[in-house]
């Protein structure tokens, strides 16, 4: 069967419209998202494998295809007075792409151009230093951290030194069989995981009283004017027997690191399908509802993919919820399919 889908999907791309690419070099991204990559999404669209590009020198939207269909992913890379521009070319040249997490300004040049913009989700954001996890509502974010020291447990910094890279390798694939769907990863809103950071990436762990990586979590950076001026939740992984404390208190230690630091911000990254609610553009009635009824679905949540979990996790820290948007000319079954099965969702 998977080899006779990848058949499908070859006759179905090769009938795509060729969108031209842009001939851009993994540094060139990095120094594009180096000025422009203030979006939780910005380190990915770089540095995802499998991703093509349109645009230029001065900018461009990443994108893929899937059963003949292109999606854009997140918001362009480059100035914002470009953004415009960057995305009436490339709904010219790729015959109305959708566009996939997007955030209000994208969602409003889209709206302008006969587009239907619904909500995808919600992203979390810590604007620092104004939040710092005190007061009462954070009590049970400071208790995950003062149980962990308390019960033997080190939170650190990894500059690559603390831990094999063979121990972050058996953790990932530890991690891996505990999930809902253990055969495949979500893609194109998640890239694949590295036991190995990338270039600005930061990787923080958590020790076992027996010395032993309990878990970790890495963040991508996010840039504006050549600078981080924050980071974004990008990857965790954690043994199966991991206290609920472990995420929680490791996350609370990276966002006071990222504070001491004078970062601006942290974004906890896409709550999917949470908060689903009218957008205020253009929107199809039916996939908002579609979408509302697969995060309440106890099917999905339980044998797909825990869409409240994810939710709940962020929500204890008490950050900004800010949505995101899907954008699209118009919705068809096959066009959410394909769409689902670029994700991986299916």
């Amino acid at each position: 069967m998977p080899s006779l889908r990848r058949y499908i999907d070859s006759l179905l791309d090769g009938r795509a419209v060729r969108v031209p690419e842009a001939d851009l070099s993994l540094r060139q991204r990095l120094d594009l998202i180096a000025q422009h990559g203030d979006f939780s999404l910005a380190y990915s669209t770089a540095t995802q494998d499998g991703t093509s590009y349109f645009g230029d020198a001065r900018g461009y939207i990443a994108f893929q295809t899937k059963m003949g269909r292109h999606f854009a992913l997140a918001d362009p890379m480059a100035e914002p007075d470009a953004h415009a521009d960057y995305i009436r070319r490339l709904i010219e040249a790729a015959g109305r792409p959708w566009f996939v997490q997007v955030g209000e300004r994208t969602a409003r040049i889209l709206s302008s151009l006969g587009y239907q913009v619904g909500k995808l989700g919600i992203d979390t954001r810590l604007v620092l230093p104004a939040h710092d996890f005190s007061g009462k509502r954070n009590e049970t974010v400071r208790y995950s951290e003062r149980w962990l020291g308390r019960n033997g447990y080190e939170l650190i910094e990894d500059d690559g030194t603390a831990v094999p890279v063979s121990e972050v390798e058996q953790l990932s694939v530890e991690w891996r069989e505990g999930r809902i769907v253990r055969r495949r990863e979500m893609a194109f809103l998640n890239r694949a995981f590295s036991a190995v950071p990338g270039e600005g990436m930061r990787r923080f762990i958590l020790l076992g009283p027996d010395r032993r990586l309990v878990a970790l979590l890495d963040f991508d950076p996010l840039y504006s004017g050549g600078k981080a001026i924050g980071y974004t939740t990008a990857f965790k992984r954690k043994r199966a027997d991991a206290s609920p404390h472990s995420e929680v208190g490791l996350t609370k230690f990276a966002v006071d690191r990222f504070r001491a630091e004078g970062r601006a911000v942290v974004t906890l990254g896409l709550s999917p399908l949470a908060a689903i609610e009218p957008s205020g553009f253009a929107e199809s009635a039916f996939w908002r509802e579609a979408f509302r009824r697969a995060y309440d679905s106890r099917l999905i949540n339980r044998h797909r993919f825990n869409l409240q979990g994810q939710a709940a996790f962020k929500r204890r820290f008490h950050g900004q919820e800010e949505p995101v948007y899907i954008a699209f000319p118009k919705a068809g079954p096959m066009d959410m399919l394909a769409l689902l099965r670029l994700l991986k969702a299916i």
